[in-house]
């Protein structure tokens, strides 16, 4: 049987970035000003490589999770 899979503060992280990015995506769609548009889109686009940073910590992860050995239950 497998052990449920570990919860990680860069699996948090993706979850809470990529909520951030499509809020602060949102928040520029009705900005009022060109300024305030490109200052949410570049936190959003920021956000969305905080996500990527995350996802590849976590495949990192995922790929040194076992040390090389595989366990026979």
């Amino acid at each position: 049987m497998d052990a449920p899979p570990r919860i990680t503060l860069d699996s948090q992280l993706v979850s809470f970035w990529r909520r951030e990015a499509a809020r602060l995506d949102a928040l520029s769609e009705q900005a009022r000003f060109g300024w305030q548009k490109r200052r949410l889109a570049r936190k959003a686009r920021d956000a969305r490589l905080k996500v990527e940073r995350s996802l590849a910590r976590e495949a990192q992860r995922g790929e040194h999770a076992h040390g090389g050995e595989v366990s026979q239950g």
